[in-house]
């Protein structure tokens, strides 16, 4: 069981510093859960620094593929492992959706990061319009396929009409969406998409969830321990 929060672009280094002492804490006796925080680059250092010691890893939200070049504002896989990093997100919603991240891109940022030694946590997901068309298989498929033939590898699937939007797919949706997941790809799947700590235990309860990518409740302290307590229930 996988519970990684995702903080997008909040909390710089002193307020990072503050919530990982404190989590920490809270987290000390935490068993067969495995936890992970995703700050923001700028974030980073000092989390891997605070945690380091403990089995609270750290992980980038993005990577390029390259090793070096002229790409300016990119972060490249060897950069983020000489920091500590354990990990990278790739392909979230909010990178296909702002960034103009495609399946094809996904795949190269995936490749580099585990060629390099970095777990990997890439995101699938369909849109609003996608589900009322019927499309959810067809999209899932699709984006996972450029991921077959990986290893250390974790899919965390976030239907896109329940990010940041309060909406959370039901259980059986969220059930029948990773089990679909898994028929395609042999690995574990977390479910992301507005959980929270009133809805973490029966999520997580689901026979094909192996965790959570955990958004806005992320960045409280209280909250994403919460749901982190929660998963040594499951």
């Amino acid at each position: 069981m996988l519970i990684a929060g995702n903080w997008k672009m909040y909390k710089g280094p002193a307020e990072t510093a503050e919530f990982c002492v404190d989590l920490k804490r809270r987290l000390d006796d935490l068993d067969a859960v495995d936890v992970a925080v995703c700050p923001p680059f700028t974030s980073l250092a000092v989390a891997v620094q605070i945690l380091a010691g403990t089995e609270i890893a750290v992980a980038a939200q993005n990577v390029h593929w390259e090793r070096e070049g002229a790409f300016t504002g990119e972060v490249s896989a060897p950069m983020l492992r000489e920091l500590g990093v354990y990990g990278a997100i790739v392909g979230h919603s909010e990178r296909r959706q702002y960034f103009g991240e495609t399946d094809a891109t996904v795949a190269k940022r995936a490749k580099a990061a585990l060629e390099a030694g970095l777990s990997v946590i890439a995101c699938v997901g369909e849109t609003e319009t996608e589900r009322e068309a019927g499309e959810t298989k067809d999209v899932l498929r699709r984006q996972v396929s450029v991921l077959e033939g990986e290893d250390n590898l974790v899919v965390a699937y976030e239907p896109v009409w329940a990010i940041g939007t309060g909406k959370t797919a039901t259980p059986e949706l969220a059930q029948e969406a990773h089990a679909f997941i898994k028929g395609l790809l042999d690995v574990p799947v977390l479910y992301g998409g507005s959980v929270k700590p009133e809805n973490a235990g029966e999520l997580l309860e689901l026979p094909d969830v192996d965790g959570a990518l955990v958004g806005g409740a992320s960045l409280d302290v209280e909250s994403f321990a919460a749901i982190c307590l929660s998963a040594t229930h499951s």
